[in-house]
């Protein structure tokens, strides 16, 4: 089985620790996340960092991602160092090993340091922390801040935003960032990137839409429209899915 990796400059040393990565991989028990894909906390040089390792993709996919487009471990690597560049927090990126099986990717892996954070805005929405309005109008803030940035990112949901709260403010970081447009965003077309937010309380939509008009200069009705709308289609998707569910059980 063949190899190909990256490693940022900063981490000469990582080295042999990518060509380890499977057994040491296989061997931590220390996992944060377990779906599609696998996240695990593990100390590397003497450096607390998560590794992230990417379910073996179908085949059409396999001859996809080695011969046609990156996969998504090197896509993960690439646009944290975008991240990295444009000042947008993101973990710091360490390199990706991807291995190949009869020519064809097979197993990958994304290696950055471990960031340590309070929440993720999943909380935020559940009310499960103090300040909401605050948290929900500075995220607001960050997210234009991305916009302006040319910044789309494709997995904008609940779970892919880590929050750290600082003396006065809140700091705001991407994860699960392997799915990303950088284009140029222009007017309402921002608040469509909150298409994955369900919110439990729909006047925090509303917060995050009228703090992102002013910074935007757009019309404060119909920014609220543009993201309710979103958040109607979104409740709609999943209502359709849970029912089709039922549907199917026997």
């Amino acid at each position: 089985m063949s190899y190909k990796l990256l490693l940022n400059p900063k981490y000469p040393d990582f080295k042999k620790h990518l060509q380890n990565i499977k057994n040491i991989f296989n061997i931590s028990n220390e996992s944060i996340h377990k779906a599609r894909n696998e996240l695990k906390i593990v100390e590397l040089g003497g450096i607390k960092c998560v590794v992230k390792s990417f379910k073996v993709p179908h085949f059409i996919n396999r001859i996809a991602y080695t011969f046609l487009r990156d996969g998504k471990a090197k896509k993960s690597y690439l646009n944290a160092l975008k991240l990295t560049n444009l000042h947008i927090n993101t973990p710091e990126p360490i390199g990706i090993i991807e291995f190949f099986d009869m020519g064809l990717l097979s197993e990958s892996y994304f290696i950055s340091v471990y960031e340590p954070y309070d929440f993720t805005i999943r909380e935020v929405f559940h009310h499960k922390v103090e300040n909401t309005e605050q948290i929900l109008k500075e995220f607001a803030h960050f997210s234009y801040a991305l916009h302006k940035k040319g910044v789309w990112h494709v997995d904008y949901s609940l779970g892919n935003i880590l929050i750290t709260k600082q003396e006065d403010n809140y700091r705001f970081s991407l994860v699960d960032i392997n799915r990303m447009e950088f284009k140029t965003i222009e007017g309402y077309e921002g608040l469509k990137n909150f298409n994955k937010f369900w919110a439990k309380d729909k006047n925090d939509l509303v917060i995050i839409a009228k703090e992102y008009a002013k910074l935007a200069s757009l019309k404060e009705e119909e920014s609220v429209k543009t993201i309710m709308d979103e958040a109607k289609k979104l409740e709609d998707k999943i209502n359709l899915k849970r029912k089709i569910k039922s549907i199917s059980k026997p």
